[in-house]
């Protein structure tokens, strides 16, 4: 069983979460990029069991979406995406994670709805930090 830690960007939740995890979505959807602000959210699922706070549990808010399944939990000092449950499932956002999961994406979800600057911007330029300019 594995065993992965993380936390929101400003360090004041943290959380643990037991392995491994049963699935890797990368989700395209209006909702998760509306939320993100990015082209796709990166959700790891695991037993709701298996998730324990170590920190700041009490910072967390969580937004369920009126007459939806959406749902998202984030610090309410920073704003980082936290884990939160829905019914036995706990959904990881990947990105919150101290290290990579154990396993790559297993498929991209709701494709249909991707932003259309996400498949060429996999053929931008690429630089290892910000470029000077």
């Amino acid at each position: 069983m594995s065993t992965h830690e993380g936390g929101c960007l400003c360090g004041l939740v943290r959380y643990r979460v037991q392995g491994p995890f049963h699935q890797f979505h990368l989700c395209h959807c209006s909702r998760c990029r509306r939320f993100s602000g990015t082209a796709h959210a990166a959700n790891l699922m695991v037993p709701a069991s298996h998730l324990e706070w170590l920190a700041g549990e009490d910072s967390v808010s969580r937004y369920d979406l009126p007459e939806t399944r959406f749902s998202r939990a984030f610090c309410q000092v920073c704003g980082g995406m936290v884990p939160h449950t829905r019914g036995e499932l706990a959904i990881v956002p990947a990105g919150g994670l101290d290290r990579d999961p154990d396993m790559d994406p297993d498929d991209h979800i709701f494709w249909d709805d991707r932003a259309g600057w996400y498949e060429p911007g996999l053929g931008a330029k690429k630089y290892s930090q910000t470029p000077n300019g």
